[in-house]
């Protein structure tokens, strides 16, 4: 008598794959297509391993696997196309092997290892669905997966699969920079590789870079300094959407499509223009236009004295304010309007010190030192400047992060001086809270001064993505990961182009690690690491979440890497670089490193 299989029932994230057009490879060339194909196992069949799933029912040309999480069964599925997709680069199209894959999560049967249920026929039809090189998603895996791993997600609505009742929700999804793979006319597809950001639901407009018309290139500060000062004004109203000036100077100095512009940064209106320094006189010319149609809303040209500048600003946004939300009132645009100094030579000094503050990035610790070396002399000017003394905190911070600063008392006492003087002068001015906040807690580990000072810049300046960023930050430290994600996200999305979106693409990555999702947090740490390969923070997270999830291997090969940057680097001394206040967030992060390998 043949002994009985017993059936067990689990939920589980489902993978399907299979091979697009196997009958017809095998037909041309039976034996290239096995070959190819047993390649091409061995890569797919490693990688379900390394995201720790389980293959089940298989067949030559297709695999169906199980996972314990829907983030593992879809980062495996992107990974594999990358993979499978690299396999295939030089080969003649006749003799490209490609996988569609379907991922869904629900209740299954096993019975002598293989699944079988509604669910198993569910991942297998979405499979079906993606187009070859691929990957379909079901509603019920996106809704486990969206907020956690960073890839674009096309909804392709409603689908009707055979022998299933109710219509399946489907979403095509691929990683982020990778070209899209749609379904054949699937709606959602879009007209070209990049998705479009969707417009916010209020006013939405971009600042480029005006163009310097002085004749002198050494004045492309000032006129960069008169465009964010004009991005400043317009990010303090509460009922405008304003993208950072770091995603729109990204189009500095190119011919560009407003058109192209509104859906790289998803944003209804475009700023652009110019301005003419000549001895006392300034002129500025704007025009406004509406990346829908093209049309010009807006274009005038406002000359003035040096003295007036700030008027000329004011003028301006009013402008601009008033083509785009007449409605706004009338206390908020008295609000916007400042005069940050009386010293004409003090604002001259800090555009050039803001000017050094954005080379840091691209040059040495002489940078950071002639920014701040500027911004005290601007404080010399008019010792009431706030946004100096913010600005001059800011550069420690910078100091600190490189590895720049000295480790003493004095050091860190002039920090405070600079960070407290900031905000006590403040005022309505969002730039000294958020960056004297930020020093007071990154630096002296005042995390509730520094969280507080942040909040009001926000409240002041709800559309500061740096100010999001850093608040994101200190949520982390404070131990608030979920608030952390959210103000991350938001910072990205007012400034999606940042060259250095990875430090909000790190932050997103610690946040995840303190909620215990590793998985998420190695896939963000290494999607920084994508910008940046040498970026020590985001090589110190995926080492510790790699490791904490069981990647030993990827791991250790982080921490090599890491080592050899920074070879001090010890279990000691891990305080002074992640100033977590909760000590199992501390213990955390060093049980991870020390998996990884790092000593004591």
């Amino acid at each position: 008598m043949a002994k009985s299989i017993d059936t067990e029932r689990r939920l589980v994230a489902i993978f399907a794959a299979d091979v697009e057009g196997y009958s017809r490879l095998m037909e041309a060339d039976e034996v290239n297509t096995l070959r190819d194909l047993s390649q091409r196992r061995r890569t797919l069949d490693g990688i379900i391993a390394s995201h720790r799933g389980r293959i089940a029912n298989t067949a030559g040309d297709s695999v169906l696997a199980e996972f314990g999480s829907a983030v593992d069964a879809v980062q495996c599925a992107v990974e594999a196309q990358a993979a499978l997709t690299e396999a295939n680069a030089g080969l003649s199209h006749d003799r490209q092997i490609n996988f569609r894959i379907g991922v869904h999560v629900g209740d299954v049967m096993i019975r002598g290892g293989d699944l079988f249920g509604d669910a198993v026929n569910i991942a297998a039809r979405l499979q079906t669905l993606a187009s070859a090189g691929g990957t379909c998603i079901s509603g019920v895996a996106h809704d486990q997966v969206r907020k956690i791993l960073p890839f674009v997600f096309a909804d392709l609505g409603a689908q009707s699969v055979k022998n299933i009742e109710e219509p399946v929700r489907a979403f095509a999804v691929t990683a982020k920079g990778a070209a899209a793979v749609y379904p054949v006319g699937s709606s959602s597809a879009p007209p070209d590789t990049h998705k479009p950001l969707p417009l916010p639901d209020k006013p939405s407009i971009a600042v480029l870079a005006f163009n310097n018309m002085s004749g002198d290139p050494q004045q492309d500060y000032f006129a960069d300094g008169v465009v964010e000062d004009i991005i400043t004004a317009l990010s303090r109203f509460k009922a405008l959407f304003v993208i950072a000036r770091n995603s729109s100077f990204t189009y500095k100095g190119r011919a560009v499509d407003v058109k192209q512009v509104g859906r790289d940064l998803g944003v209804r209106y475009v700023l652009e223009g110019s301005v003419r320094k000549a001895a006392n006189r300034v002129r500025i010319t704007g025009q406004l236009i509406d990346t829908a149609t093209g049309a010009h809303i807006w274009a005038d040209r406002i000359d003035g004295g040096l003295d007036d500048i700030f008027d000329l600003q004011d003028q301006v946004t009013a402008s601009v304010v008033g083509a785009i939300a007449p409605a706004m009132e009338k206390a908020e645009i008295e609000r916007a309007k400042r005069k940050p100094t009386q010293s004409l030579d003090a604002y001259d000094h800090y555009l050039l010190g803001i000017a050094a503050t954005h080379s840091v990035f691209e040059g040495t610790e002489d940078a950071v030192s002639e920014a701040l070396r500027l911004f005290y002399r601007a404080i010399e000017l008019d010792p009431n400047y706030a946004s100096a003394y913010g600005m001059a905190a800011w550069c420690h911070v910078l100091r600190k992060n490189y590895g720049w600063m000295p480790d003493d008392a004095q050091a860190i006492a002039e920090v405070e001086r600079l960070a407290r003087q900031a905000a006590r002068l403040a005022k309505n001015d969002a730039v000294p809270l958020y960056t004297g906040g930020f020093a007071l807690a990154r630096l002296l580990g005042h995390l509730d001064a520094g969280a507080a000072l942040i909040d009001r810049a926000l409240a002041l300046d709800p559309n500061l993505a740096a100010a999001w960023h850093l608040s994101g930050w200190v949520k982390i430290y404070l131990g608030e990961p979920e608030m952390a994600i959210e103000h991350m996200a938001h910072a990205m999305r007012l400034n999606p182009l940042d060259p250095l979106i990875l430090g909000m693409q790190n932050g997103t990555a610690a946040a995840h690690f303190l909620a215990g999702r590793y998985d998420a947090a190695s896939s963000w740490a290494e999607k920084a690491l994508q910008q940046n390969s040498n970026y020590l923070p985001g090589i110190r997270m995926a080492a510790a979440s790699h490791a904490l999830s069981g990647r030993l291997v990827q791991a250790q090969k982080a921490l090599t890497r890491m080592r050899q940057i920074d070879p001090k680097l010890r279990i000691c001394n891990l305080a002074e670089i992640v100033p977590f206040r909760a000590a199992k967030d501390v213990a955390r992060y060093v049980e991870g490193l020390r998996k990884a390998g790092l000593p004591e």
